[in-house]
């Protein structure tokens, strides 16, 4: 239905139905605050969900190189921004990854960009986890590959319970770190070490 429409055609339509939204929730959209709301916002919400119309993989495939040692590579505290897909409302913190090379090794930054494709939709934190551990697990082949994300929601945060210093921690794991506790263990030094 909407395969046709160029960007700017969606981001026109987005901002039609927000305009709408705010006089159904009854203000005034000629307000001199709001008549650039609507555009605005849906700029803004075409960026927030740029997820959509980028591929992990072929953010990977930039970055691959060759490399014959097995150690863990880790990087951690990489920031992120998402909706959560029940109430459109920003969640955000960090994602740590680690991954045990099998002769080949990612860019760092292309790692911190891939958690950009993933965050840059609706999600729930579990999915986003997942689905970057099981991402960076095909693309490098890695023998194994450990994601641990922690988030803060406004959905529990600035309504329903209202609890202002709850955290989630989500983590999943792939290959070698699935089977190995002393391996996840290292894993969880790493990344909780200042």
């Amino acid at each position: 239905m909407n395969e046709n429409l160029t960007a700017e055609e969606r981001i026109e339509r987005i901002a039609s139905h927000i305009s709408e939204i705010i006089e159904l929730i009854g203000e005034d959209g000629s307000r001199e605050g709001l008549v650039k709301t609507p555009v605005r916002a849906a700029k803004a919400l075409w960026f927030l969900t740029s997820g959509y119309r980028t591929k992990a993989e072929d953010v990977m495939q930039q970055a691959l190189f060759a490399h014959d040692g097995s150690q863990m590579i880790v990087v951690r505290d990489i920031e992120f921004y998402s909706l959560c897909e029940h109430h459109m409302l920003p969640f955000f913190g960090t994602i740590s990854v680690g991954y045990l090379p099998n002769g080949k090794i990612i860019g760092l930054s292309k790692l911190a960009r891939c958690v950009e494709v993933f965050a840059r939709r609706l999600q729930v934190q579990e999915r986003i986890t997942a689905e970057l551990c099981r991402a960076v697990e095909r693309e490098l082949d890695a023998e194994g590959v450990m994601v641990v994300c922690r988030a803060r929601h406004l959905c529990m945060q600035m309504r329903g319970v209202e609890k202002q210093n709850a955290t989630t921690v989500t983590t999943h794991a792939e290959g070698r770190f699935a089977n190995d506790a002393a391996l996840r263990a290292e894993f969880l030094q790493a990344i909780s070490s200042q």
